[in-house]
């Protein structure tokens, strides 16, 4: 019964979200990886065509991998604050990848913006316009939802003198 009430709660439909964001990113990389091609052109440019094995490898099996160990967090996120150390680790690694996925998101889309990032690599402009409005900004949505998973999974003990 707890854990239908830690379902309802803000810290359990953010950390669900957060789970759900990861797991469709590792279902796309692991769908490229097996050889699928939607998408790939616009995200990957030339790798997407010569496909090397260090690309497959780890940018779209280890990316697929790391995405799911997201979608794990993200679970636990969700699930009732755990006490001791293990609550503070399962916090402090939400907001680490906040910060990751946040950093990113912005970081590119400034370079895109002031049209510095690519003029070495060949970006096509279908490749830019696609980032900037269509892959990009899901990292930034992926990082305010695993900030607002990791702030609502600190509240949900009562820390911030607030219960969930």
């Amino acid at each position: 019964m707890h854990e239908d009430r830690q379902g309802r709660t803000p810290a359990g439909v953010w950390g669900r979200i957060a789970c759900t964001w990861a797991v469709a990113f590792a279902t796309l990389h692991f769908y490229w990886a097996l050889g699928g091609n939607w998408g790939l052109s616009v995200s990957a440019g030339p790798l997407a065509e010569e496909r090397p094995a260090w690309f497959v490898a780890v940018g779209l099996w280890g990316v697929g991998v790391l995405c799911l160990v997201g979608g794990v967090l993200g679970w636990l996120l969700g699930r009732p604050r755990p006490r001791g150390r293990a609550g503070g680790v399962v916090k402090g690694l939400g907001w680490s990848v906040c910060a990751v996925l946040l950093v990113r998101g912005i970081a590119v889309e400034m370079l895109l913006l002031a049209g510095t990032a690519g003029q070495e690599a060949n970006v096509s402009p279908a490749q830019r316009l696609w980032t900037l409005v269509l892959w990009n900004p899901w990292f930034l949505v992926g990082g305010l939802v695993f900030g607002l998973s990791a702030r609502e999974f600190g509240r949900a003990d009562g820390s911030s003198g607030r219960t969930a």
